[in-house]
């Protein structure tokens, strides 16, 4: 019998700087874990603002300073992706609302989480947009982001 991979979906506002960065990290975290078959990841903006972009220069150069490689094109969330993925994890708040309001029978709302919400150690409530400061912000995301992905990846391990 093959059971089908869970799947993750990293969202955030324009797809180039934090959701590539958390696909990044997880599937890092799944390659070292060797997890790749039972865990998969995607990432989505929920902007159209860079639709077939590559994640933001700034974004995997405090990336690869951890040894994380960032991959994949920006592509806007759309409303199949609930249907596609066990667990869609939103950045931030509006983010959160701007999915939730896309779900409009109310039937995925149990898959929709804030990324913040599996931190172990920092105490953030968002995973802060990086996109107009300097490389001090990129790489507290990228901070943020391995504490968080950890978490969840925690939490998924126990649920699947």
């Amino acid at each position: 019998m093959v059971t089908k991979p869970y799947k993750l979906l990293f969202v955030c506002l324009g797809n180039i700087c934090r959701s590539p960065s958390a696909e990044g990290i997880m599937n890092h975290l799944l390659q070292q874990r060797q997890l790749t078959d039972q865990i998969e990841c995607d990432s989505a903006g929920t902007s159209s603002y860079h639709i077939g972009s590559s994640p933001d220069g700034r974004m995997t150069a405090a990336a690869k300073r951890q040894g994380i490689r960032l991959a994949g094109r920006s592509r806007q969330f759309v409303v199949d992706d609930f249907e596609q993925f066990d667990r869609i994890l939103a950045m931030d708040k509006s983010n959160y609302q701007d999915i939730l309001q896309l779900d409009c029978h109310e039937k995925f709302s149990d898959r929709v989480y804030l990324m913040c919400n599996f931190c172990r150690h920092h105490s953030d409530d968002e995973v802060p947009d990086p996109y107009y400061g300097g490389e001090a912000g990129f790489n507290y995301v990228i901070e943020l982001l391995q504490d968080a992905c950890e978490g969840l990846l925690e939490d998924v391990l126990r649920q699947i």
